[in-house]
C-alpha cells in the first residue's frame, strides 16, 4: 500500500501564489554586462546590492538584471570563482540602471565565501583545514547521490562505494576512521539540518529500504559542499564532528532577478567492464573427463551456460530535472522537480526517485529580518535484486541448462534422492533473480525555517532561529514463492516492513560582529543552543508463507507474548542538547584566532557520563599581507595555520547502552511449565559507565599562491588521538551475557599529510588549460585496545567471511592498523606454487595451530589521491578525472570460497563450477585462512572523461544549451586479480560490480 504527502500539493500551491506576486509594481532596476579581462562574457557570476537580498545571475552572453529595486544608493558586488571580487557603487531611481562591470582574474579567489558552522567566513579568513568544492568542480555524469560529486576533489577523504548496484551506499572516511564500533561516517548538514546518516552495525543504512539514505537527496539542487576536516573547524559540532563535516548547500534564487528556467537531462547506458574468469562448459567437461570420478562424469551435462552473461544486462538510464528560479521583489524563490529512473547491470535492480525542492529567502523590515524556507521531498521505489545470483553465477555448473520442466518455476535445480532442492547445491541464479521479489517504498522529507533578525538598534547583533526537520518513512515487501528452490522448506515466504524515523531540530544562537578601527580589529562572537531528537519506530510484521501461513515474527515483545500485526515492534529514542560559544578575532587584518567550545549532553549516556566538553582553537598569520611580501609581483597567497581541538562521538547503534535490556533467546531455547515450552530472555551486556570517545586532533597548515594565484594549493599536517574507544569486547565465559559488550576501551591513533595544487598553465582568449590533484597520507595504528595491557592478547577477532563456519580474516590488535588481515603463511615449492595445508610454524612449537597466524598487510591505502584536468577551447570544453590508491589490500574471498577442487563436488550429488584462478593453486580443499589469498588491491582509477559543447546565442541570446558526452569508470590499472579492488573494508565477497557509463548530458537554460 502506497502512502502519500500532503508536501508536493502544497509547495506548487506555494509556488503559484508565489507566481502572482508579479504584478508588483517596479521601483527600479540595475542591469548590464559582465565581461573578464579578454572581454569574454561571464556566465553565472553572482550580482548582489550588498546588504540586501537583491541581486541575479548572469546568463551565457554575461547579461543580468535585477528588478524591483526601491530606490536609494547601493554597493554592487559581483563576484565569481576566478576573479578578484569587484564592487561598485551604483544608484537606482524610477527606472533602469546600467552597470557594465569587467571583472579581474584572481585564480585563487580568497575572498570567496564558503559556509562554515552557523555562519560563513571569507576563504582568506579560514584557521581550520576546510576545503569548498562547487558546481564548477563537481563530478560529472550519472551520479544518483551527493557524496559522488567529490568523489577524489578533497585531500584526505576517501569516498568508496559498496557497488554498482542503483543508489548504492557510499562509506565516506575523512583521515581515517577515528572508531571502531561507533559511526566512522562524518556528520553531514544539508541547507543548516544535520541529517540522518546513520548505518546500522551491519552496515547497512538506517533508513529501512533504502541503500544508501544519502541517495534521496537530488544532486542536481547541490551548489555547494563544505568539508570541515580538522578539530578547530569542526569542534562547534562537538560531539558528532570526530569524522569531520560535510556541509551542503543547495541552489538559491536571488530578488529581483528575472525568471530562469532550466532543464538538464542525462540519459546513459551501463555496461559491465569485465566478467570474472571462471571455466566454460567444454573446459568443466575436459577437467572432469581429466581427472573426476565416475559419479562426477555421470553428473556432467551436455550445455555451455554462461551463468554471468545471463544475469547481467545493458540497461538505459535517465535523470531529468525542470528548475524554475528567480526573485519577485523580496521574495527569492527556487522550484525544482527531479524524476530519476536508474536501471541497475543485474536484472532487476533499479531505483526510481521522484523528488520536490522549494527554496524561499524572503526578507522583511528593510532587510534587517531574513527568512530562509527550505524543502525538500522525495520518493523512492527500489527494487533490490537477489545478490545472491551474483556468487552463484560463478559458481553454477556451466553444463547445466537455465530452464527445466520441473515444480521449481522451470528453472534448472540440483536435488536429492527425494526430489527436492538439494540444500548444499548452489541455486539456479537466474531463479534467484526471478523468484524473489523485494521491493521497497521510501519518502523523506528534509526542511528548515530559518530566521535571521539584525537588531535595529544594534546592527552589529543578528539572532538566528532555526527550526527544522528530517523525516522518513519507508515500506517493503519481500516476497519468494513456493516453488522457489531458494525457500522450498517453508514453502515460500511473504515479509512485510515498515518503518518511521522522526528528526526534531531546534537552534538559536546570537552573532555579534564589530569593526574597532581604532585598534584594527575585528571581533567575531557567536553563542547559541541547540536541541535535536532522533525517533525511530518499527511496526511487528509476521514471515508468511505463499500458503499466507505464519512461519514467524521478528521481533517479540519483552514477555515473548503473541502480538497483533502493525502494533509498535520496536522504538528507539535519542535525544541531544548542546550549548555553544565561538570567538573569530582578527588583528590588523592579518592575524586571525578562532576559539570554540561545545557542551554536548546525549541521552545515550548515564546523568553520570551525559555531558561531554568539546574546545577548540586555531590560529593563522596572513604572511603574504606583511609589509615585506605585500607587494610581491609572485607571491600571491602565504598562510600559516595552527589547530587544536577536542570533538567526541555517540553515534552508535544502540540508543541505550547503559540500560540493562533483554532480548528473546534462540528459537531452541525454550523453558517447559507443564506441557508447554516458552521461549526465554537474554540479557544483552551493557556497561553502565560507558561514555563519550574523544578524538583529539593537532593540525599545522601552509595555504600558498603564486603568480596571481595560478599557482595554490595546500599542506596540511595532522595527528588525531581517540581515547576511551566505544568498541565491542568478547564477554568473559560464565555469564550469561549475549556474547559481546560496548563499553569504552582502547584508544586509536591516525597521523597524516595532504597536499592540494592547482595549476593554471593556460588562460588565452580562446585556450584555458587547468590542472589539479590531492595527494594523502595516512597511518592508523590501535595504541590500546584493553583496559589492562596484555602483551600476548591476539585482539579482536573481525571481518567474518563466506566459507567454513564462524571464519574471520582480520583482527584489532595494539600496535596494528584497524582490521589488520590475520592469516597463515603459506608455503611454497620450487615453481612458487602454494603446498596445500603447509604454513610456516611461527612460534616454533612444532605444531600448526591458531597461534602461528600472524597479522599481515591491512585494506586501508596509505596513500590515495585524485588527479584532475579541464580544457576550454572557444564553445568547446573537455575533462577528465582519476584516482589512485596504493598500498591497500584486499582478501579474495571469492577465490578462497570457490576456487578448489572438492567445490566441483559430485560426492553430495550436484556439481559446480571453478574459477581459472585455481590453476594457480590447484587446492584440492579449502585454504580460507591463508595468505595466499591477501592480495595487492592498490589501483588508478580513470573515473571520467568528458566532451561538451555550448550552443550559445539561441534565441537572440536568451536561451543557450549545452551537450556533454561522457564516460564514467573508464579503465582501472591494478594487480588484483578480482573483479573491483575499491571496495570497502577489504573483503572481495561477491560485489556488485560497478558499470562503465556512457552518457549525453544536456542543460537547457531559457
Amino acid at each position: 500500500m502506497k502512502k502519500t504527502f500532503t508536501i508536493i500539493p502544497l509547495l506548487i500551491a506555494l509556488f503559484l501564489c508565489i507566481c502572482t506576486l508579479g504584478v508588483v509594481a517596479q521601483n527600479g532596476s540595475v542591469a548590464g554586462k559582465v565581461i573578464d579581462e579578454k572581454s569574454e562574457p561571464v556566465s553565472y557570476a553572482t550580482i548582489i546590492l550588498k546588504g540586501t537580498s537583491y541581486g541575479a545571475n548572469t546568463d551565457d552572453d554575461g547579461m543580468y538584471e535585477i528588478n524591483n529595486v526601491p530606490t536609494g544608493t547601493y554597493t554592487l558586488e559581483i563576484s565569481y570563482v576566478g576573479y578578484a571580487t569587484y564592487n561598485e557603487s551604483v544608484t537606482v531611481t524610477a527606472g533602469s540602471v546600467t552597470a557594465n562591470i569587467q571583472l579581474k582574474t584572481d585564480y585563487l579567489s580568497l575572498n570567496e565565501v564558503v559556509v562554515v558552522g552557523y555562519g560563513t567566513k571569507q576563504i582568506k579568513d579560514l584557521t581550520g583545514a576546510v576545503t569548498s568544492v562547487g558546481t564548477k568542480d563537481f563530478s560529472k555524469g550519472a551520479v544518483t547521490s551527493p557524496e559522488a560529486l567529490i568523489t577524489g576533489k578533497v585531500a584526505g577523504i576517501e569516498i568508496t562505494s559498496g557497488g554498482g548496484a542503483p543508489g548504492a551506499g557510499q562509506k565516506i572516511k575523512v583521515r581515517g576512521g577515528s572508531s571502531l564500533n561507533a559511526s566512522n561516517e562524518p556528520l553531514i548538514v544539508i541547507d543548516g539540518v544535520p541529517v540522518d546518516n546513520a548505518t546500522k552495525s551491519d552496515g547497512s543504512s538506517s533508513i529501512a529500504g533504502a541503500a544508501n539514505p544519502l541517495s534521496l537527496i537530488n544532486p542536481n539542487d547541490i551548489e555547494n559542499i563544505t568539508v570541515l576536516k580538522d578539530a578547530s573547524a569542526a569542534a562547534i559540532y562537538g560531539s558528532r564532528a570526530a569524522n569531520g563535516v560535510i556541509i551542503i548547500t543547495t541552489k538559491k534564487g536571488l530578488a529581483g532577478s528575472k525568471l530562469g528556467v532550466q532543464y538538464t537531462a542525462n540519459a546513459s547506458v551501463s555496461t559491465i567492464p569485465e566478467y570474472l574468469d571462471v571455466l566454460t562448459g567444454d573446459e568443466l567437461r575436459a577437467l572432469i573427463e581429466e581427472t573426476g570420478n565416475d559419479k562426477q562424469k555421470g553428473l556432467v551435462g551436455t550445455e555451455n551456460t554462461d551463468w554471468q552473461k545471463a544475469i547481467y544486462r545493458t540497461p538505459l538510464s535517465l535523470d531529468q530535472n525542470l528548475s524554475f528560479t528567480g526573485g519577485i521583489k523580496d521574495l527569492p524563490y527556487r522550484l525544482t522537480f527531479g524524476y530519476l529512473d536508474e536501471q541497475g547491470i543485474l536484472l532487476r535492480s533499479k531505483l526510481e526517485r521522484t523528488s520536490v525542492g522549494l527554496n524561499m529567502s524572503p526578507a522583511f523590515l528593510d532587510d534587517h529580518l531574513k527568512v530562509q524556507i527550505n524543502t525538500k521531498f522525495a520518493y523512492t521505489n527500489n527494487f533490490f535484486t537477489n545478490n545472491g545470483a551474483i556468487g552463484s553465477s560463478v559458481n553454477f555448473d556451466p553444463t547445466q541448462p537455465i530452464y527445466q520442466a520441473n515444480k521449481f518455476g522451470g528453472y534448472f535445480e540440483w536435488v536429492d534422492v527425494a526430489g527436492n532442492p538439494n540444500t548444499l547445491a548452489p541455486k539456479n541464479p537466474l531463479g534467484l533473480i526471478y523468484q524473489k521479489d523485494d521491493e521497497s517504498n521510501v519518502y523523506r522529507f528534509i526542511g528548515n525555517v530559518q530566521f535571521d533578525y539584525k537588531m535595529h538598534f544594534l546592527p552589529e547583533l543578528r539572532a538566528n532561529l532555526n527550526l527544522g526537520t528530517d523525516l522518513s518513512r519507508s515500506d517493503g515487501t519481500i516476497f519468494i514463492p513456493a516453488s522457489a528452490a531458494s525457500d522450498y522448506t517453508r514453502k515460500g515466504q511473504m515479509k512485510f516492513y515498515d518503518q518511521k524515523k522522526n528528526n526534531k531540530l531546534l537552534e538559536f544562537y546570537l552573532n555579534y560582529n564589530k569593526d574597532v578601527e581604532s585598534i584594527h580589529s575585528n571581533f567575531d562572537l557567536t553563542a547559541g543552543y541547540s536541541y535535536q531528537d532522533w525517533l525511530r519506530a518499527e511496526p511487528i510484521t509476521p514471515f508468511q508463507n505463499e500458503d499466507g501461513i505464519d512461519v514467524g515474527y521478528p521481533d517479540l515483545n519483552a514477555l515473548g507474548d503473541t502480538v497483533t500485526p502493525g502494533s509498535i515492534a520496536f522504538k528507539t529514542q535519542n535525544t541531544l542538547i548542546s550549548f555553544y560559544g565561538r570567538l573569530n578575532y582578527t588583528l590588523f587584518d592579518r592575524y586571525l584566532l578562532t576559539a570554540t567550545l561545545r557542551d554536548d549532553g546525549s541521552s545515550r549516556f548515564s546523568p553520570d557520563n551525559r555531558w561531554g566538553l568539546f574546545p577548540s582553537l586555531a590560529l593563522a598569520w596572513r604572511i603574504s599581507d606583511e609589509a615585506f611580501l605585500k607587494n610581491s609581483g609572485a607571491l600571491s597567497n602565504l598562510k600559516l595555520r595552527l589547530g587544536y581541538g577536542v570533538t567526541g562521538q555517540q553515534d552508535i547503534f544502540n540508543d541505550y547502552p547503559y540500560i540493562a535490556n533483554y532480548n528473546q533467546g534462540e528459537s531452541t531455547a525454550q523453558y517447559p511449565f507443564g506441557d508447554t515450552y516458552y521461549n526465554v530472555l537474554r540479557p544483552d551486556g551493557y556497561d553502565a559507565n560507558i561514555k563519550w570517545e574523544e578524538t583529539v586532533t593537532y593540525n599545522v597548515g601552509l595555504d600558498f599562491g603564486f603568480a596571481n594565484g595560478r599557482i595554490n594549493g595546500s599542506i596540511d599536517v595532522y595527528k588525531k588521538l581517540t581515547d576511551d574507544l566505544l568498541a565491542v569486547i568478547p564477554v568473559p565465559a560464565g555469564t550469561n551475557f549475549t556474547n559481546n559488550i560496548l563499553t569504552n576501551v582502547g584508544s586509536l591513533e591516525n597521523q597524516g599529510i595532504e597536499l592540494t595544487l592547482n595549476l593554471i598553465p593556460f588562460d588565452s582568449q580562446n585556450f584555458t588549460w587547468e590542472i589539479g590533484g590531492n595527494v594523502s597520507y595516512n597511518k592508523n595504528e590501535i595504541t590500546k585496545l584493553t583496559k589492562i595491557q596484555d602483551p600476548d592478547d591476539v585482539g579482536v577477532l573481525v571481518g567474518g567471511i563466506s566459507g567454513g563456519v564462524g571464519n574471520t580474516i582480520q583482527v584489532q590488535t595494539v600496535g596494528y592498523p584497524t582490521n589488520t588481515f590475520y592469516v597463515y603463511k603459506q608455503i611454497y615449492d620450487e615453481d612458487g606454487k602454494p603446498i596445500e595445508g603447509e604454513y610456516e610454524d611461527l612460534n616454533g612449537d612444532g605444531i600448526i595451530n591458531p597461534d602461528d597466524r600472524y597479522r599481515y598487510e591491512k585494506p586501508a591505502p596509505d596513500v590515495f589521491m585524485g588527479l584532475y584536468t579541464n580544457f576550454a577551447w572557444k564553445n568547446w570544453n573537455a575533462g577528465a578525472q582519476m584516482r589512485g590508491s596504493f598500498g591497500n589490500y584486499m582478501y579474495n574471498n571469492v577465490n578462497s570460497q570457490y576456487a578448489f577442487y572438492s567445490n566441483i563436488n559430485g560426492s553430495k550429488n550436484y556439481m559446480a563450477n571453478l574459477p581459472e584462478s585455481y590453476f594457480s593453486s590447484e587446492f584440492v580443499n579449502p585454504q580460507y585462512l591463508s595468505d595466499f589469498y591477501i592480495e595487492n588491491a592498490s589501483f588508478i582509477r580513470l573515473d571520467n572523461i568528458s566532451l561538451g559543447y555550448n550552443f550559445r546565442n539561441i534565441n537572440n541570446g536568451s536561451t543557450s544549451l549545452k551537450v556533454t558526452a561522457i564516460v564514467q569508470n573508464v579503465f582501472v590499472i591494478t594487480d588484483y586479480s578480482g573483479l573491483d579492488p575499491e571496495i570497502s573494508g577489504g573483503i572481495d565477497n561477491n560485489i556488485y560490480p560497478r558499470p562503465r557509463i556512457f552518457s549525453i548530458n544536456l542543460s537547457l537554460n531559457l
